[in-house]
């Protein structure tokens, strides 16, 4: 069955949390393989594999981002259904084989992805205002019916990106590459998104809650909701949706929902 799922870690410098990522695909119940991609060798991510056997694949072509080192993890996972898991980041046991099974059952699937909690530095947070406002904007896609619909698949993301990248896992010969957006440092996965929803396919949205996505300064999301270097990218991602005067402000409410973000 490994041969179905493979989780590729994007790793990045020497992030305290990813030997816990590791473990958590490990622990699995679903067989997957488990591979570690990076732009960044270095001793710290090369003992980890090694303690684990993991294989580390590198990103060597020079060139540097985000998207760019995305695109690379998508194109590592050579199995046919690829997550890209996040270092800082942990997956329930029944993660893969929820993914898997969505994908199996529905061969239309673009994307499989699931519901998501978070950690902060106060604690484990499974409920919030932004949290409730993304499930909220999930509902449709519930519904397998509505999983398929180009109209449903855009309204959903016309209002915002509810949709956590490291919770999908893709179906690789279903996906095109370059995929992210690599002039982008927040919204990669927004672009990707709306990219994959004029595709011909369904979003599979698995509403159990099987991952845990960490929020902490050292983020990159973190330092740009901070430091207000959001505001350029949601603008041009609401106007793939709508016309200028509605996308200023929607920009404003996005803002002010993201100053908010532990509420």
């Amino acid at each position: 069955m490994m041969d179905k799922h493979v989780f590729v870690i994007c790793a990045y410098k020497e992030s305290r949390y990813l030997e816990a990522c590791v473990e958590s695909l490990e622990n699995q119940k679903y067989p997957s393989r488990i591979v570690i991609a990076t732009s960044t060798p270095n001793a710290f991510i090369h003992e980890i594999a090694k303690r684990h056997n993991i294989e580390v694949i590198v990103n060597d072509d020079g060139q540097r981002g985000i998207g760019y080192d995305f695109d690379f993890a998508l194109q590592s996972g050579m199995n046919r259904y690829v997550t890209i898991a996040h270092q800082d980041d942990t997956y329930e046991p029944d993660y893969a084989a929820a993914v898997v099974e969505a994908m199996e059952r529905y061969p239309d699937g673009i994307i499989a992805f699931t519901d998501y909690h978070e950690e902060h530095d106060s604690g484990i947070v499974r409920s919030n205002r932004n949290l409730k406002i993304k499930r909220l904007l999930l509902f449709p896609l519930r519904f397998h019916v509505l999983q398929k619909s180009r109209l449903i698949k855009r309204r959903v993301l016309s209002l915002g990106n509810p949709i956590c990248c490291p919770a999908v896992t893709f179906r690789r010969d279903r996906v095109p590459i370059p995929l992210f957006a690599n002039d982008f440092k927040s919204n990669i996965d927004w672009f990707a998104w709306e990219k994959l929803s004029r595709e011909k396919g369904s979003f599979l949205y698995i509403s159990q809650d099987l991952m845990m996505h960490r929020v902490h300064e050292e983020a990159t999301t973190t330092e740009l909701i901070r430091e207000n270097k959001r505001s350029k990218e949601d603008y041009a991602m609401f106007q793939k949706f709508w016309p200028d005067w509605i996308s200023r402000r929607l920009v404003k409410v996005y803002a002010k929902s993201e100053e908010n973000v532990n509420e």
